[in-house]
């Protein structure tokens, strides 16, 4: 494909709040009859059908456990149908690019990152090389992503464990990223599914904005969050569920103000109101490829319908 699933001048103008009210209606009428006892198989067994059935999990008000997985994978479901090329947003070759854009990209836009590393990786293509780098002269490669102090400690730091301890080669196990300096889980996992095909799910922050509003989850820790949503989803998509909510976050979904009334999933929200649902307004919310902007990536996937970002200092520059 090479247009978007929707476009903006097709999308009707009412679309979010006609889908919302049959959203309503359906849910009203799924509720009405007792849930079934078999559940739903999910990823790490079956799915109980009340609140009461288990721990974990959240829901919108009046709505079962079982119907709120349901939902969920319905969710999952539609943004695949938005999102069809949803992907990891920053531009990298191999493990260790990956590993080093992603400890870059906290606090700091994964565009800067992407307009940065290509210098960064031009001087310092292995981890020996990073491992012996000039502090103030990586300092100075790395400014533009912020923090670039505390960031050099943790490459310097990450590419000597690497050289010392894993012959030079990024770790493909959780268990081994996460000693590394400057790597938690949230970069681990977005290693390991992006680099070695090994499913994670990856808890920023506009995946636990997005799931909270949702009501999959109230938990606000994030390794709360990875457990509960995990539960829902059956392992073999814990990756592309990832790549799509942080899509949506980005795009439409925003913290501040998000674009309700421009929103393709607006039916499947229990927060639908939060934000703009006036359509014209909402639609000039929208970011990246929705908003006829330029993408994150200065190399994107081939199916990404959008525009290539500007390299850094061009004057289209806009990170």
């Amino acid at each position: 494909m090479s247009a978007l699933p929707f476009t903006l001048a097709g999308w009707p103008a009412d679309a979010g709040a006609r889908a919302v009210e049959r959203e309503k209606a359906r849910a009203t009428r799924v509720n009405a009859r007792q849930d079934s006892a078999e559940g739903e198989q999910g990823a790490a067994g079956r799915v109980s059908p009340s609140p009461a059935g288990r721990r974990g999990g959240a829901a919108a008000k009046g709505e079962s456990r079982l119907a709120m997985v349901r939902r969920a994978r319905r969710t999952y479901r539609a943004l695949g149908e938005v999102y069809y090329y949803a992907h990891p947003e920053l531009d990298f070759e191999d493990p260790f690019q990956l590993l080093v854009a992603t400890v870059l990209s906290a606090q700091t836009t994964d565009l800067r990152v992407n307009q940065t590393t290509p210098k960064l990786f031009a001087a310092y293509p292995t981890p020996e090389d990073l491992a012996a780098a000039d502090p103030s002269v990586l300092e100075e490669l790395i400014r533009p992503t912020g923090f670039f102090r505390n960031k050099a400690r943790s490459l310097i730091g990450l590419s000597t464990a690497l050289r010392d301890r894993f012959d030079g080669e990024v770790p493909g196990r959780l268990e081994d990223l996460v000693t590394l300096p400057g790597v938690g889980r949230k970069t681990a996992h977005v290693v390991l599914g992006n680099a070695f095909g090994r499913p994670g799910i990856t808890v920023d922050t506009h995946f636990q904005r997005l799931v909270r509003r949702w009501k999959w989850t109230e938990q606000e820790d994030p390794v709360k969050i990875e457990a509960e949503v995990a539960e829902i989803f059956p392992r073999k998509d814990w990756t592309t569920l990832s790549h799509r909510v942080i899509f949506h976050g980005r795009r439409i979904c925003h913290s501040r103000k998000p674009a309700c009334g421009a929103c393709p999933i607006a039916h499947l929200c229990p927060s639908f109101g939060e934000g703009e649902t006036d359509p014209e307004k909402a639609r000039k919310l929208l970011k990246y490829e929705m908003g006829g902007q330029p993408g994150q990536r200065l190399k994107p996937p081939a199916d990404y319908p959008g525009r290539p970002a500007p390299p850094l200092g061009t004057p289209a520059d806009g990170a």
